[in-house]
């Protein structure tokens, strides 16, 4: 019998870690990722808490979406059988709330590393920046970062990046479905982007620095939603943590 998807999306996540049936036939947990904590890194740190809770040494634990380390929010997590769950609730549309840096570029377009050319950005108004937002808005051909975690020749392309060499990434097709000026106070400029599986916010933040006749470089970046699963049902790690070790042990099934 699979996973019910529509259960799991109202969960309790007091119930769905707590009892052995429940962990067993499946949970999903959403997490609020932390600065700088790597989706792997989450997905650690929940296995080891369930590990010593449950006792089971060989619990699944998974995550559907990854999240750049300089991004915070919607982490969905995947225990047990609702690993299998994994392809599906990665395929799900994404929500982000990001913040650019105008006139400035860096080589992986954030913060990870330093600025490497600046540009004018007087000519850029709020009407443009408006309009060129909508221009967007459709399906597309998207150039992922060097920066990311595409695989060239059996490797990342970060880690040859990283090392300075030259890499060249195929084109992938995405989705923009909506994007919206949330604010603009030169030189920056927040945006809430709705878009599908596979795109990369940094390089939307290249492509529109590009379109404005300027540059630009992701500052901040935060996933506020994942399919029918909101950044406001999420817990953070101290909360998941507390739940875990006040909890009581879960039940033995019977024999």
């Amino acid at each position: 019998m699979g996973v019910n998807i529509e259960k799991m999306a109202t969960f309790a996540p007091v119930l769905e870690i707590n009892t052995y049936t429940n962990l067993e036939q499946g949970a999903v947990l959403l997490i609020d990722k932390p600065y700088t904590w790597t989706s792997f890194n989450v997905v650690s740190k929940v296995r080891w808490l369930l590990k010593r809770h449950t006792g089971n040494k060989r619990i699944k634990v998974g995550h559907a979406g990854t999240l750049d380390p300089l991004a915070t929010g919607l982490l969905v997590v995947c225990v047990g059988k609702a690993t299998k769950q994994v392809p599906a609730l990665t395929a799900h549309d994404k929500v982000y709330e990001a913040t650019l840096r105008l006139g400035q570029t860096t080589p992986s377009f954030d913060l990870e590393t330093e600025v490497d050319a600046e540009f004018p950005i007087q000519h850029i108004t709020p009407e443009l920046v408006r309009h060129t937002a909508q221009c967007f808005v459709g399906q597309q051909q998207q150039v992922p970062p060097s920066f990311s975690a595409k695989l060239i020749d059996g490797k990342r392309a970060y880690e040859l990046a990283r090392k300075g060499v030259e890499v060249e990434l195929r084109p992938a097709h995405i989705e923009i479905f909506d994007m919206e000026v949330l604010e603009f106070a030169p030189p920056m400029l927040r945006l809430r982007v709705h878009c599908s599986k596979g795109t990369y916010i940094r390089a939307l933040a290249r492509d529109l620095g590009l379109a404005l006749g300027s540059g630009a470089h992701l500052t901040q970046l935060r996933r506020t939603a994942s399919g029918k699963f909101s950044i406001e049902q999420a817990l953070t790690i101290d909360e998941l943590e507390k739940i875990i070790r006040t909890a009581q042990p879960s039940p033995q099934p019977p024999v």
